[in-house]
């Protein structure tokens, strides 16, 4: 809603404007358009990535915490399934759950702008995928801490811990420049190295959204880092909800 209403600038209506002369249509090419409306496609991928990370966090903390409480989890480790089964399916139900909310988010801003501007931004949808991608990893940390603290407040203390990990680790080189040289650089590079890049990951994705190719071979490192890094967390917390006695 605060997106459709913004768009009534006359910054918008100038530049949809400047396609007519003396009253005709003149053809004006989907390259110009999207240049021109750079700015506002930049900030809605921004938008749409970091809040799509929040939101979840905030939103899923007590999905494993409730599904691990007392009197719950009893009835449910009864059934005739196995341990990982239960905790797996969680974590890909709420995955499902952030991919579909961030397409709804993407779609919104693609019709919002298709009708506004006649441009139909579908590589938005890029943007909403590595939205979703990125929160497998934040969530494999909130999915662990609610193995061990059952707290919707411990598992989302732990999403935002990594949430900031991954800003601050897609930024290593300009922080480490700042850091005295020596011992105190070295314990920073090796704590964030194996760290997932999320706000580089997130940049990419949003270059894709104003039409540029970011470069592939560069972020293969990144995205495969992640999904290491996904993997790990939840292996982790898969070892530690088989060894709980509830």
């Amino acid at each position: 809603l605060v997106l459709s209403m913004s768009l009534q600038l006359e910054v918008l209506d100038g530049v949809l404007a400047a396609s007519r002369l003396f009253g005709e249509s003149t053809p004006m090419k989907r390259t110009d358009v999207q240049q021109a409306l750079r700015p506002v496609i930049q900030a809605a991928g921004f938008l749409l990535f970091y809040s799509a990370l929040i939101f979840g966090i905030v939103g899923c903390a007590d999905f494993a915490p409730r599904l691990l409480a007392p009197g719950r989890i009893e009835p449910l480790l009864a059934l005739p399934i196995r341990r990982w089964e239960l905790l797996l399916g969680t974590f890909l139900g709420v995955l499902l759950l952030a991919l579909t909310a961030t397409f709804y988010g993407a779609l919104g801003f693609i019709a919002i702008i298709g009708v506004k501007a006649g441009l139909w931004l579908w590589s938005m949808l890029w943007t909403a995928l590595v939205a979703a991608a990125c929160f497998t990893t934040i969530y494999a940390a909130m999915l662990t801490m609610a193995t061990w603290a059952r707290s919707a407040t411990m598992s989302a203390a732990a999403g935002f811990a990594v949430f900031v990990a991954g800003i601050i680790a897609s930024n290593r080189d300009d922080i480490a420049a700042v850091l005295s040289a020596g011992l105190p650089r070295q314990i920073f590079r090796g704590i964030t190295a194996g760290l997932p890049r999320l706000a580089t990951l997130g940049e990419a994705a949003m270059s894709v959204a104003v039409g540029e190719r970011p470069e592939l071979h560069a972020l293969m490192p990144q995205a495969v880092g992640m999904i290491v890094f996904a993997t790990a967390l939840l292996v982790i917390g898969l070892w530690n909800f088989e060894a709980r006695d509830y």
